[in-house]
């Protein structure tokens, strides 16, 4: 008998996890409309348990949490029991904050981005030492993890992990917008941009920055010529700033 896991929320990050975990594991979806239930019951194309949020009792479930942040209190207040495990993808909220709003023997924060929904993920984590293992696995459904010491370090990965893909979708804007610039043609230059991105996801696994870096830049070359012209633009020290504000932004909320 497959094991359960309640999602509480139906949004696109539900529905990422939702489909990693199909057919190893029976979900169940809670939400606040009937209709959103069956549109996700539909997307995820499997058959799942639907129940309206009122009075939702999760006594001895294993719960991923998808709401918004802001949502935690009006969510827990209509909820009776306690979990076994709860699971929260909620950005800036913190273990005490779940804790108070919601029961549970373990609970642990987790921290996917958008290549969610294409299962390569990073997941940051951080809670219940004792629950870390399942965690993880639950959580791999959606590509790699990486299990942290602390709420700080998780805020921090948030800020990198989290915020990242808006940071490298304005560099692969302006390096495409460069590229048309000199007289490229957009729909080229997009091929060019996309094969740069996926061809470097894979070598940044086996090689250091610096290195692969150093490998590309010959003496007085364009490499070379294009990458005095990033750091006269101060590139590197707005990326590091970049890191500091969401990651300041992210230990507010």
């Amino acid at each position: 008998m497959m094991q359960t896991i309640t999602f509480i929320g139906n949004g696109h990050m539900a529905l990422s996890i939702a489909k990693g975990l199909k057919g190893k594991y029976h979900i169940e979806v809670v939400g606040r409309e009937r209709e959103k239930l069956d549109r996700f019951e539909s997307d995820l194309d499997t058959n799942i348990d639907k129940h309206l949020l009122n009075d939702f009792d999760i006594t001895g479930k294993t719960i991923i949490l998808c709401v918004k942040p802001a949502n935690t209190e009006s969510v827990g207040k209509t909820l009776r029991g306690k979990a076994r495990l709860l699971l929260s993808v909620l950005a800036g909220t913190s273990l005490e904050t779940l804790k108070n709003h919601i029961e549970s023997e373990a609970t642990v924060r987790t921290m996917p981005n958008l290549a969610a929904g294409v299962g390569a993920s990073i997941t940051t984590m951080t809670g219940d030492r004792r629950y870390q293992k399942e965690a993880q696995v639950l959580m791999e459904a959606i590509g790699e993890t990486l299990w942290l010491s602390s709420e700080k370090e998780i805020d921090i990965a948030t800020a990198l992990a989290g915020s990242g893909p808006a940071y490298l979708a304005l560099i692969a804007e302006a390096l495409t917008d460069g590229a048309v610039k000199q007289g490229l043609k957009r729909e080229d230059a997009m091929a060019v941009m996309r094969g740069l991105f996926h061809g470097f996801g894979t070598l940044i696994q086996e090689i250091h920055p610096a290195l692969l870096k150093d490998s590309v830049m010959s003496p007085g070359g364009t490499t070379a010529a294009g990458y005095s012209a990033l750091e006269k633009g101060g590139v590197r020290s707005s990326c590091m700033e970049a890191v500091e504000k969401a990651y300041e932004r992210a230990a507010v909320l």
